[in-house]
């Protein structure tokens, strides 16, 4: 029986300017390494022809979800999205689920900034503000030191992205791969991925 080397291509790619094109690029990559990768898009053959609205969406993360179900691990895209620090929510919400299925997970970014500091130039480009030592009163350090002015901590030291998305990666034995090159990032996670799985 033939391993199963198909690895579930997510990220916010699916919202940006020729998705199609970038994610047929990542799946020549994938070949390149010995992986199959699937696209969010190889599971939504008629979507574009629905209606926009709650019942469309609902037969998107369907398909999205019988995908990772299929694959036997994940590569995902951590760039910081919509101008903010953070990734993409529904990629998180991916990265989740593939972990609670014990798979392993590989990501990759152009950000290699520390998330502290992604943080604290989304605050000052969209508020103008700075973060500050933590002053907030019966809130623990923890994961950071710093904080903004509505005193939210700046955490994830050490790390690209918030803990839990990038942390599942790691504790999945996975790395997150970082260049400024979009698509050598995604070769070097690819690699990861293949030398991972059987």
């Amino acid at each position: 029986m033939r391993a199963n080397r198909t690895v579930y291509l997510a990220g916010d790619l699916v919202f940006r300017p020729s998705a199609i094109a970038i994610f047929d690029r990542l799946r020549a990559l994938c070949r390149q390494v010995g992986l199959e990768g699937l696209a969010p898009f190889d599971g939504q053959a008629g979507i574009e022809s629905l209606p926009p609205g709650l019942d469309t969406i609902l037969k998107i993360v369907t398909v999205d979800r019988d995908l990772m179900d299929r694959c036997a691990g994940g590569i995902f895209c951590l760039d910081p999205f919509r101008r903010a620090a953070d990734m993409d929510p529904g990629t998180a919400v991916e990265i989740g689920y593939m972990m609670a299925q014990g798979k392993p997970l590989a990501g990759y970014t152009t950000d290699g900034r520390p998330y502290p500091e992604k943080v604290a130039a989304y605050r000052k480009a969209a508020w103008n503000d700075t973060l500050r030592p933590r002053i907030t009163p019966d809130a623990p350090v923890g994961s950071g030191a710093m904080e903004d002015s509505d005193g939210i901590l700046a955490h994830s030291d050490g790390m690209v992205q918030n803990g839990m998305t990038e942390g599942f990666i790691r504790l999945s034995g996975g790395m997150v791969a970082v260049h400024d090159d979009f698509y050598q990032a995604f070769a070097l996670a690819a690699a990861d991925m293949a030398r991972r799985l059987p």
